[in-house]
């Protein structure tokens, strides 16, 4: 059975891309504060942009601000995508950015909206309160997780970096490498990955060390002022993959949202072509 990350690959290997294009539907930026403008905005972006897309990220939160009719409206985004996909003859994964964390019945529940009522391929999750609030998603072996390992905001500091002692070791380590271990160890069907910004070089270059196969989701391209020469040195594998690079006011309010993403990619393409010569 194929899993989340041979499916993913697939698609990278496909497109010749690593941008993860980012659906959210900010009020600011639509014709109409409305489901029906929230998605039209997406479908533009989905339409212009899939031939560079390695993935889409739907963020729940701008869909759920509408109520029951934004969430029609993410069930039609998605949908829409792997229409395109059909469309192309590759499909596209969709990484739904909703952050979900909690346990038992709750945590099922969660996993059966994101996977089987809106078709999600992947979600990212929140693991502060441990392997059985994951459990639930990795449950569904051909879909997949992103865990917030190392997130790319500035508050990311006040837990993450803390100095924890893991079980059986001798040296504290900062939270976030004790995190990257355990998704390691949940990675046991190949479809667990990690949120790591793109804010923290040095950091993603101590996660990449210490989980040298996981993927990493790495947003912070773009507006929040991350380098995308810098985080491809810093988080890519020794097999030129294992980064999503997540970006998406930076096309989305491009004056040509596809063109800026073919760019993007094509810039992708150039660094990892001079990393190569190094």
């Amino acid at each position: 059975m194929e899993t989340f990350f041979s499916f993913l690959e697939k698609r990278v290997d496909d497109c010749s891309s690593l941008l993860c294009v980012g659906l959210d539907p900010h009020v600011s930026d639509l014709k109409e504060p409305t489901p029906a403008s929230a998605l039209d905005f997406c479908l533009n972006l989905v339409k212009q942009t899939a031939p560079y897309a390695a993935a889409f990220k739907p963020n729940a939160a701008f869909f759920e601000v509408f109520g029951a009719e934004g969430w029609t409206a993410l069930k039609q985004v998605i949908e829409a995508i792997d229409a395109e996909s059909k469309r192309l003859g590759s499909m596209i994964p969709v990484v739904l950015d909703a952050k979900r964390g909690d346990i038992a019945s709750t945590a099922e529940a969660y996993a059966k909206s994101a996977f089987e009522t809106l078709g999600a391929h992947c979600i990212t999750l929140n693991p502060y309160l441990g392997h059985d609030s994951i459990e639930p998603f990795l449950s569904y072996p051909e879909k997949g997780v992103f865990v917030l390992c190392k997130t790319s905001n500035a508050g990311s500091m006040d837990l993450q970096n803390l100095l924890v002692l893991p079980p059986a070791a001798d040296n504290p380590a900062p939270m976030y490498i004790y995190v990257a271990h355990l998704a390691a160890q949940w990675n046991v069907n190949n479809n667990v990955g990690i949120v790591v910004g793109a804010t923290h070089p040095q950091i993603m270059s101590n996660i990449r060390a210490a989980a040298p196969d996981l993927w990493f989701l790495s947003p912070g391209v773009g507006a929040q002022g991350a380098e995308l020469e810098l985080a491809l040195k810093s988080g890519l594998r020794k097999d030129g993959k294992g980064l999503l690079i997540p970006i998406s006011r930076s096309i989305s309010r491009a004056e040509k949202p596809g063109l800026a993403a073919a760019e993007i990619r094509d810039e992708i393409l150039h660094i990892k072509r001079e990393m190569k010569k190094t």
